[in-house]
């Protein structure tokens, strides 16, 4: 790979989109590609537009269909790659210091160069490594060449033994986990948990135990976060209920204000300062009792059932 150094605007050149090039990473985020419309709005396309020999689009699709959209000019510049298969590697390589891309996402992206990656090999190396790979109860898949794994791995910088999980959850996982690895539910090693366990069962009820799995995961989830609303409640409550025994235990008379201002040898200022924050305490503690009289125990249930009851039992018995 080489920067040729020949450069065009979009006026001289119509650059080329091959659809292998342009869905070769994840696409972007709605919020992303939201934020990258809006700079482009504002800065203009400042960046330029990465193509090869063959004026194909290596790296900026989206800044190309921004500005194509918007009638804004960009620059191309030209990049010499060997092949394709190059091109891909540079385009990963470049995108993966501007995007935070997951483990599933990068194996993902192995896979794509793997048609390529085993041709390449075929030409250059000698067949070997025939052995299975195998872990547990699940046999990871074996390559025409034993080496493509590790090349795969290497290519999106992941462990060889994730790349085979990847493999293997691709070739056999059934799509209601491969959907929640894509929407980041579960983790690779979760999803390759959940597929031994697939396995052991007969293959027209694997479909039917993988959304079981799903739902009882997603269940999981949700009670997690149940969890800690209700610790984050807590430590609310908790900040609170200390705040108010603090404040009971302070005696505010003159005497006992000297003694805080003279043990902590108090500046002028500092004395000003505590005034200050003083009036501010009185302030938040004036608010919760304006909330609690004026909101919560208006509408709060256990006051309106007391209410009922009072009125139930005020209420004269009826005569036959």
């Amino acid at each position: 790979m080489r920067n040729t150094g020949t450069e065009y605007t979009s006026d001289q050149q119509t650059p080329v989109i091959l659809d292998e090039m342009r869905d070769f990473l994840p696409a972007l985020s709605e919020e992303s590609l939201s934020a990258l419309t809006a700079d482009i709005q504002q800065n203009g396309c400042y960046a330029p537009i990465i193509v090869n020999q063959d004026m194909v689009i290596v790296d900026g699709h989206n800044r190309q269909s921004i500005c194509t959209e918007l009638g804004i000019p960009y620059k191309l510049v030209v990049f010499e790659f060997s092949d394709l298969l190059e091109a891909k590697e540079w385009a990963l390589e470049t995108q993966k210091g501007r995007r935070n891309l997951e483990m599933w996402e990068l194996g993902k992206i192995a896979l794509k160069l793997r048609p390529d990656i085993e041709a390449r090999a075929k030409e250059n190396m000698s067949l070997g490594g025939q052995g299975e790979f195998k872990e547990g109860l699940a046999t990871l898949p074996t390559l025409p060449l034993g080496s493509t794994r590790k090349e795969l791995a290497d290519s999106v910088g992941i462990g060889e033994r994730t790349m085979g999980k990847v493999m293997k959850i691709d070739d056999s996982a059934p799509q209601v986990i491969r959907d929640a690895l894509d929407n980041k539910e579960i983790s690779i090693n979760r999803a390759y948990q959940m597929l031994r366990e697939l396995e052991k069962l007969p293959e027209d009820q694997r479909e039917q135990a993988a959304q079981d799995y799903m739902i009882l995961e997603r269940g999981k989830d949700e009670l997690a976060e149940s969890d800690r609303q209700i610790n984050e409640a807590t430590k609310i409550a908790k900040i609170f209920i200390k705040a108010f025994e603090m404040a009971i235990d302070l005696k505010p008379t003159e005497q006992t204000v000297r003694h805080w201002v003279d043990c902590c040898r108090m500046t002028p200022d500092e004395m000003e300062l505590g005034a200050t924050e003083a009036d501010e305490v009185a302030e938040k503690f004036l608010t919760i009792s304006k909330i609690l009289r004026e909101t919560i125990i208006p509408t709060d249930w256990r006051n309106q059932y007391d209410r009922d009851k009072t009125l139930s039992e005020t209420e004269p018995t009826p005569s036959c």
